[in-house]
């Protein structure tokens, strides 16, 4: 299947789901393929046919763009070396979640989460530790018995009952031993840390110098500005007054430019954030809902409530729900 067909395939997936889904990030380079939202669950999607073309520099980039925008980073693959991905297993990579099609298929059709997440040594399962505890004591065994039955140490048991994670072996064998489910599925829109310890989220790359006075004008105005390296927009910049989030593009004004606008501005609409482009001269004041604004006239603004202003003017949409 080409990357294309599969990106398509994706695409439908969600929407029959019932997510709302931005149009493709058709530009290079490029973090994620797609936005899409389902009520409050917004998520950035990179497809990719080989998972291991899935590198560092875009993995940072993915997940310092889910802390921005509260969104869950997600790739979504057929295969990793010449090894399908297994269906509803967890992997990842650089810290973002790794999935194939079915699993996605499951989680966001049938409302069936992973049960199981790679890890090193092997595959993973969640043990519910106090149901694990009530169901021994039920039992009326010790920690000392099930560890006989299970042939691991009367410490490892301890360790399952306060919530270590167990092989997908043992956790077949506790569920055989008791006759009942202990294990809990792996939250990937919610809880995917609890299971994969990721360092800190990356710190933001420096900004490219030729968008630095585009950064020290909305330094100045107020917002908190978050260079990025490989998406669409050059900048994601929140206004720390107005909790609005605004994500900021710059170059000349050519074909590539507005190409890049109109893809801004429909993330802009699934993930609730506006968009504004800086340019050297513009003929129009937005592009589909992109606001435009001129290199002059930006530095010209002085404060936030103005640069606010033209932004909003100019980059009216209607919110996705």
């Amino acid at each position: 299947m080409s990357r294309s067909a599969l990106v398509g395939n994706v695409t439908a997936m969600l929407e029959d789901a019932g997510f709302v889904v931005s149009d493709r990030c058709a530009i290079r380079p490029k973090s994620f393929d797609i936005a899409a939202r389902r009520g409050d669950d917004l998520i950035l999607v990179k497809i990719l046919a080989n998972i291991d073309a899935f590198n560092e520099a875009t993995g940072h980039e993915m997940r310092r763009l889910g802390t921005y925008l509260e969104a869950t980073p997600l790739v979504i693959g057929l295969r990793s070396r010449d090894e399908d991905l297994k269906p509803d297993v967890v992997y990842f990579r650089h810290g973002v979640p790794v999935f194939s099609p079915d699993t996605a298929y499951n989680l966001f059709i049938e409302n069936v989460p992973p049960l199981i997440y790679a890890a090193p040594g092997g595959l993973y399962v969640n043990i519910d530790g106090d149901l694990l505890a009530d169901e021994r004591q039920d039992k009326d065994w010790s920690l000392g018995q099930l560890a006989s039955e299970l042939g691991v140490s009367r410490r490892t048991v301890s360790k399952y009952e306060d919530g270590m994670n167990a092989s997908v072996e043992v956790a077949m064998a506790l569920e055989e031993l008791f006759d009942a489910p202990l294990t809990s599925p792996v939250d990937v829109l919610e809880g995917a840390d609890e299971v994969h310890e990721s360092d800190a989220t990356p710190d933001d790359p420096e900004a490219d110098p030729d968008d630095q006075q585009v950064v020290a004008v909305f330094t100045r105005a107020g917002y908190s500005v978050h260079p990025t390296v490989r998406s669409p927009f050059t900048a994601v910049s929140e206004d720390e007054d107005d909790s609005d989030i605004v994500l900021t593009g710059h170059s000349k004004f050519t074909k590539a430019a507005e190409k890049r606008a109109r893809i801004m501005s429909s993330i802009g609409e699934v993930t609730r954030t506006r968009s504004v482009y800086v340019v050297d001269r513009a003929k129009q004041e937005s592009v589909d809902g992109t606001a435009l604004v001129e290199r002059d006239e930006l530095a010209d603004l002085r404060n936030a409530d103005e640069l606010r202003d033209v932004i909003r003017e100019r980059s009216e949409y209607e919110e996705a729900v």
